[in-house]
């Protein structure tokens, strides 16, 4: 059997965030509602992307945070996710790589742009984003190296990634060659409207056993099974069968593995100041935990521990070492 050389690999949709600063008059020029989020085409993205000022990039998307948390954790995370070959992919690979994340996927080399989420900050700290999928929607079966993926104690995906036909197939080769190799395969949510578009084939999912491992939060359990009872939904879960990490918000997170149940309690923040990342990095916690031996309690502890740190600045990226941070705490790694 291959050995294991990264905690987990992270599947997703590659997306720069490109934060600017900006003023009032910039929106009502540009026609753009404050605080809302619309998606846009290929000529707005390049047209909008040129009229910003001063940027700053970060290598975004909910399994790239995820990836890039392990990272900090001290963990080997691998990744992989679509960029073409334009400035925006290349500073895209350098910071992934640059944060200990293994990021090879082959680039895009025609017709569309590296996916960006072009964020404008207004004065107050109201954020309009303007989302542009591009390259990352063309990730295909071709993308997955099945060297990385029998090498991943995990392999983990979004549920974003649930909507090109072509990503679909790319998931389940990815999770056909994880379980070939004993590995485990995960999948989040993501959204409770991806999951309207998708409920019956990520129940099939769970049900055929693609996946090993499911993240969601209230929202999205209650949306899964059709019920705005999230006792209900824990109980659906319960005769699912599949291993289920549910975030709670403040009230914490919640494991279920068949009949049992594990409760544990949100980690205190002074300060929240930006939610962003919260569900991604509670998987980053968790994944490490559970590639590094931990009980599912310590793993949703340290889940739970490393969503608080990422709630008390604004984005989804630790600002100091989640690795110190959970040394701070008790945790061995």
């Amino acid at each position: 059997m291959t050995d294991i050389r990264f905690d987990a690999l992270c599947i997703g949709n590659a997306i720069c965030d490109v934060f600017s600063h900006v003023e009032e008059d910039f929106l009502v020029n540009e026609s753009l509602i404050k605080g809302s989020m619309r998606l846009i085409d290929t000529d707005e993205a390049v047209r909008l992307f040129e009229k910003m000022g001063q940027t700053v990039r970060i290598s975004g998307g909910s399994a790239g945070n995820t990836a890039a948390g392990i990272a900090s954790l001290g963990g080997k995370p691998a990744y992989f996710g679509k960029v073409a070959d334009d400035e925006l992919g290349d500073s895209y690979s350098h910071d992934m790589n640059g944060t200990g994340v293994y990021f090879n996927t082959p680039r895009l080399r025609e017709w569309k742009p590296t996916a960006r989420s072009m964020i404008l900050i207004t004065p107050d700290g109201e954020r309009t984003m303007n989302t542009y999928l591009g390259a990352c929607t063309e990730f295909t079966p071709a993308d997955v190296d099945e060297e990385v993926v029998a090498a991943s104690a995990v392999t983990y995906m979004e549920g974003y990634l649930w909507d090109p036909e072509e990503a679909k197939k790319a998931f389940v080769k990815a999770a056909e060659i994880a379980h070939q190799h004993g590995r485990k395969v995960g999948l989040t949510l993501s959204d409770s409207f991806c999951v309207d578009r998708y409920r019956s084939e990520f129940k099939s999912l769970l049900s055929d056993k693609v996946v090993d491992l499911l993240f969601a939060n209230e929202h999205e359990l209650k949306s899964l099974y059709e019920t705005s009872d999230l006792d209900t939904a824990v109980a659906a879960a319960k005769e699912a069968g599949t291993l289920t990490a549910l975030t709670l918000g403040e009230d914490g997170a919640m494991v279920i593995n068949g009949d049992d149940t594990i409760k544990v309690a949100a980690k205190p923040v002074d300060n929240v100041v930006d939610l962003t990342g919260a569900g991604d990095l509670f998987a980053s916690g968790f994944l490490f935990g559970l590639a590094r031996g931990y009980s599912h309690a310590d793993a949703a502890e340290l889940g739970c521990l490393c969503a608080s740190s990422v709630i008390s600045h604004v984005g989804a990226r630790a600002e100091r070492p989640l690795k110190n941070t959970a040394a701070q705490n008790g945790f061995d790694v």
